[in-house]
């Protein structure tokens, strides 16, 4: 049959992969900041506070003070070409299409922040992608993380007429892949050292406890990481949360409390490092290896290292490949 002559052009289908991570400001400076921030806390998967509450808070006193301190954070951590979140992200995406070929799109998006899910999904669907695979990069299922990407593409899918079929990565928490990933990781970064480490931290980003009790499989997930990595590392582990923000009763126990008691107890010598981060971050180069670093030897501590996430290295490709390819079996 012959295509009409003034029919719309139509692209040779193709097979996408779009890798979400959580978002970053586009330069360490107050006003990025105060816009990603914004955006970031006004999430209502985020901040599980009525509006009518919060926002006032929000814009009347959290955006007026933390935006400088949290810029001044990230140009301790900032790299040449930009946020370490946003440049490890996108060599993620550009391993994985030298990994997969030429039959699949691959791309990378921020949850908050640019490139956009709703950027790149259109950009994929004008590029012939009528089959997207969704990867959120978080290992750990949580509504304040996995939930709220899975969330932003149904709701960018809802303004398409012709609408690409969709697939969703699950959380890895538990997946032999990513586990032994994380072995072999540690393993090199641990024999790096000049020191042997008195105890070795898995810190994970921290949730108000309250997401446990409603529910949320986040805290219980982080557990068996930490157990599963523990027994292919045949060392033990000491699970920790990190981030805490506002008054709220967090998950325990906390990084920094964490920290100050190993020192306290004698153990001069630790290693920390960040399971549930797909990319190293803000959270990561500066809470962890900085700021964790002085808390530990302000305690009493004398060696601290911290060890970094997959990145785009091997072992961490590997591991992203066979997800990948898993979860667009009978499409490829």
């Amino acid at each position: 049959m012959n295509i009409p002559a003034n029919h719309p052009p139509i692209k040779t289908p193709r097979i996408g992969v779009l890798l979400v991570n959580l978002g970053t400001p586009e330069a360490p400076n107050a006003p990025a900041v105060r816009r990603y921030l914004k955006q970031f806390l006004s999430d209502k998967r985020v901040v599980e506070i009525p509006s009518l509450i919060w926002q006032p808070i929000l814009r009347g006193i959290i955006l007026n003070v933390r935006p400088k301190k949290s810029a001044a954070n990230y140009a301790k951590i900032w790299m040449p070409e930009g946020s370490p979140l946003a440049v490890y992200t996108k060599a993620q995406a550009e391993a994985l299409q030298a990994r997969l070929g030429d039959a699949v799109d691959v791309r990378y998006a921020m949850r908050y922040g640019q490139p956009s899910i709703e950027r790149q999904l259109a950009a994929m669907k004008a590029d012939g992608c009528n089959r997207i695979l969704l990867a959120p990069l978080y290992p750990q299922y949580s509504g304040a993380t996995t939930a709220t990407v899975v969330d932003e593409a149904f709701r960018s899918l809802a303004a398409m007429r012709w609408q690409p079929a969709l697939r969703t990565m699950p959380t890895y928490h538990d997946d032999p892949a990513y586990i032994d990933a994380l072995a072999a990781s540690l393993k090199s970064e641990l024999a790096k050292l000049d020191f042997e480490p008195d105890a070795i931290i898995a810190s994970f980003h921290g949730m108000p406890e309250r997401t446990l009790h409603l529910g949320d499989p986040y805290h219980c997930q982080c557990h068996k990481t930490a157990r599963l990595l523990s027994e292919a590392l045949g060392k033990p582990l000491t699970i920790a949360f990190q981030s805490r923000f506002g008054r709220a009763k967090w998950l325990e126990p906390s990084t920094e409390d964490t920290i100050k008691r190993l020192a306290e107890e004698g153990k001069k010598k630790i290693a920390i490092f960040a399971p549930g981060f797909s990319a190293d971050c803000l959270e990561t180069l500066e809470e962890l290896a900085l700021q964790g670093k002085e808390q530990f030897e302000e305690a009493g501590g004398e060696r601290y290292a911290y060890l970094p996430c997959l990145n785009a290295d091997a072992a961490g490709m590997e591991m992203l490949e066979t997800l990948v390819r898993r979860e667009l079996s009978g499409w490829l």
